[in-house]
């Protein structure tokens, strides 16, 4: 029995014509290794839909030089905009770097109370797809800082300062073409995902006779756009088409699943698989699909796992995960102009763990979370900032939960290493081969402090508790 396939063998022979072929785990799946367009499943396709939320661009301006160092600033004086829940700054030259301090205030919508000062992490050029891949050489890409959630405002005040210079040193500067975003995350999604029959939207002769009782509208749940089919449609050995999650499975359901859909051969030596956990999709958290690129990108495989800190702060609730996830989203691409959502994966502080990039949650997707390691990697961001507060032990276990699957699904053992080469970066040249923990954090590929000193020193557990789970 196939327990993990789409319930309609109609859906799921849609989904073939654009979902990537699988192999076994000790090949990985046999995605390409390049961009591959993808087909829309043309039969749930219905008209055009608003875009969700927004993002407002506003120019810094120079301010007076810091009185004590000389060092420059830029910023915006108080003022009233449109609604926002997430900020970030963003500058024209992708290699452009910001040495120096951001720093906003906002005021609460409804309250009108403004925020104390509010730092805003700077190196996020860390977070970005490798030198020389077609997303990074785009033309698109911009420097940015990280993004900060900050909860329903409608109104910001913003400073940038350069670092103050050393003695006798000429000051720094600051880079060009500063802008502030502002994002608006949207409405929420919808709590009745589409179905395959409501999603293909036929018209019902009048006169039919359709079963209902006198006076009831049989109302269907909204069509899938044709960039929704075809995000869903990669997960479709997985559930449904529209589905708004990925339930669970047992580990003995797992290990059926793997043997199903792979042989009974496969399980000759059996595989350490963790059980799946349940996994909110791109439709549940209400991606925006239009935002995205249309094609997804694969790699060879799954080697290692490298564990983020959002750095968007604590100050959410997981009933606004979604709503992060959703201006993250369209932070990334409309305002650092990435291809999509830069993570495989997000772990929200409830233990809640969603589908980040495009491409199905399975497959080997390239990410643009580790800049010269996205190649046969995956990234997992656990939504928060963890350099001084202590992250909950159900993120943890989360992330322990993901990697035992994922990592299983391509044969690692999660306390193991693996040897990845380095796309370039600050820390390691093109080409040098680096031996890495399967688990990793970003800093152990890239000069940063991300994940954040007390999220790194909870990996060792990590890797514990998925090893455990996949019963090694």
């Amino acid at each position: 029995m196939r327990v993990y396939l789409a319930s309609s063998i109609g859906v799921a022979c849609a989904a073939a014509l654009v979902l990537p072929q699988a192999l076994p785990a000790s090949a990985g799946p046999s995605a390409p290794s390049t961009s591959a367009a993808v087909s829309a499943v043309s039969a749930v396709a219905a008209g055009d839909v608003s875009v969700p939320g927004s993002t407002q661009s506003l120019p810094l301006r120079a301010l007076r030089s810091d009185r004590a160092t000389g060092a420059a600033q830029q910023g915006l004086t108080r003022r009233d905009v449109r609604p926002f829940s997430l900020v970030g700054v963003v500058w024209d030259d992708p290699d452009a770097e910001l040495h120096g301090s951001v720093q906003v205030r906002t005021r609460a919508t409804g309250t009108g109370a403004w925020s104390g000062w509010q730092s805003v992490e700077t190196h996020n050029h860390a977070h970005a797809a490798d030198p020389g891949t077609p997303e990074r050489d785009s033309g698109t890409v911009r420097g940015s800082t990280a993004p900060l959630w900050v909860g329903a405002s409608d109104g910001v005040e913003v400073r940038v300062r350069a670092e103050a210079p050393r003695s006798g040193a000429t000051p720094a500067s600051l880079p060009r073409g500063m802008r502030i975003e502002l994002v608006d995350p949207g409405d929420e999604p919808s709590s009745e995902p589409a179905s395959e029959d409501t999603a293909q939207g036929p018209e019902i002769p009048e006169g039919t006779d359709t079963g209902t009782t006198t006076g009831q509208v049989l109302v269907p749940a909204p069509a899938l756009t044709p960039e929704e089919s075809a995000a869903s449609a990669v997960n479709a050995e997985l559930v449904p088409l529209g589905a708004a999650e990925i339930p669970e499975l047992s580990k003995e359901e797992t290990e059926a699943a793997f043997a199903d859909q792979f042989g009974e051969e496969a399980m000759t030596s059996k595989p350490y698989i963790g059980a799946r956990p349940r996994i909110i999709t791109r439709k549940g958290w209400g991606a925006d699909e239009k935002l995205r690129e249309r094609n997804f990108v694969y790699t060879k495989s799954v080697q290692a796992a490298f564990v983020h800190h959002s750095a968007t702060g604590n100050n959410y609730t997981c009933k606004q995960a979604p709503s992060v996830l959703r201006s993250i989203y369209r932070y990334h691409v409309k305002s650092s102009g990435w291809r999509d959502f830069g993570y495989n994966f997000a772990v929200d502080k409830c233990g809640n763990i969603y589908e980040g990039r495009a491409g199905g949650v399975a497959k080997a997707v390239l990410g643009a979370h580790t800049r010269g390691f996205n190649t046969n990697s995956m990234g997992i961001a656990v939504l928060g900032t963890y350099s001084q507060s202590t992250p909950p032990s159900a993120a943890v276990t989360a992330v322990a939960r993901l990697t035992a699957w994922k990592l299983g699904l391509y044969g690692k053992d999660p306390r193991g290493k693996s040897t990845l080469t380095s796309g370039g970066g600050n820390r390691y040249k093109k080409g040098t081969k680096v031996k890495l923990n399967v688990i990793s954090g970003h800093r152990d590929g890239f000069s940063t402090d991300c994940p954040g000193a007390r999220l790194y020193g909870k990996l060792g557990t990590a890797r514990s508790a998925s090893a455990k789970y996949q019963g090694r």
